[in-house]
């Protein structure tokens, strides 16, 4: 049997990057997955790639930073799935690589918006339903960047900092309620939203071969890395295991 028959999945963020990568790994191993983001292209982009592999996918567009948005994907959800057992939150956004005190407030403001609110309101909404149900677990996506930091990207990294907070605190409230609360601390990965982040169209051979040189395994994170620390977490192999973060570095924060 599948590792996640019967089970039902939201993962937010899920039009790109390690979301794509998250969503594709619960399909494949039997999920029925909501896919959520803001990117209307990247989502069906993903969708038609699980269904082609014989996975079962729905999608919903979602700003996880808005209340209603969140409430609506919940809703959506439940109404389409028929419950939720596993929230991932992983939608997340960073402010251009740049120093602190050089950041506006508007991007500092937008950046907690995504990655500290959007964690509060899925949390929010889901946990009341996975009460009634049972149980469930919970996945966040940190970053190594809460554990060692990079500069400058420190509004950022102070966010995910409030994500691994939040996650222990959670875990605690939770645990009664057989809800499991964890998270996942991924080092840099030549994605859209690294890109983002660093300002720039793609890593050239040389930023590449500079981030790598900090990281001891020798190579950046792959979205599959953190796919599969998520479902491991998420999955009965992971039962004993809340208010913990994996730190998928490749040994960097060692």
């Amino acid at each position: 049997m599948s590792r996640f028959a019967e089970k039902k999945v939201v993962v937010t963020g899920a039009g790109s990057g390690f979301g794509a990568a998250i969503a594709q790994r619960f399909a494949a191993d039997g999920a029925q997955v909501m896919l959520s983001d803001i990117n209307a292209a990247g989502l069906e982009e993903v969708a038609q790639q699980i269904n082609a592999a014989g996975g079962h996918c729905h999608t919903q567009l979602c700003n996880v930073a808005e209340e209603d948005a969140v409430e609506n994907l919940v809703n959506t959800t439940l109404a389409s799935l028929g419950g939720i057992d596993v929230l991932v939150n992983n939608a997340g956004y960073s402010h251009h690589q740049r120093l602190l005190w050089k950041i506006s407030v508007e991007e500092f403001d937008a950046v907690f918006a995504v990655n500290v609110r959007g964690v509060f309101l899925g949390c929010k909404h889901v946990i009341p339903h996975m009460i009634e149900a049972g149980g469930g677990a919970i996945v966040n996506i940190a970053s190594i960047g809460a554990v060692a930091p990079r500069p400058g990207v420190t509004p950022y990294n102070g966010t995910k900092g409030a994500v691994l907070t939040m996650t222990k605190g959670l875990a605690l409230e939770c645990a009664r309620h057989n809800i499991r609360v964890n998270a996942v601390n991924p080092v840099a990965a030549d994605t859209g939203f690294m890109k983002g982040a660093m300002g720039v169209d793609g890593l050239d051979d040389e930023a590449t071969a500079r981030l790598v040189t900090t990281i001891p395994r020798g190579r950046l994170c792959e979205p599959r890395d953190v796919a599969a620390a998520v479902t491991f977490l998420a999955s009965d192999d992971g039962d004993f295991l809340t208010g913990t973060a994996i730190n998928v570095d490749g040994g960097r924060s060692v």
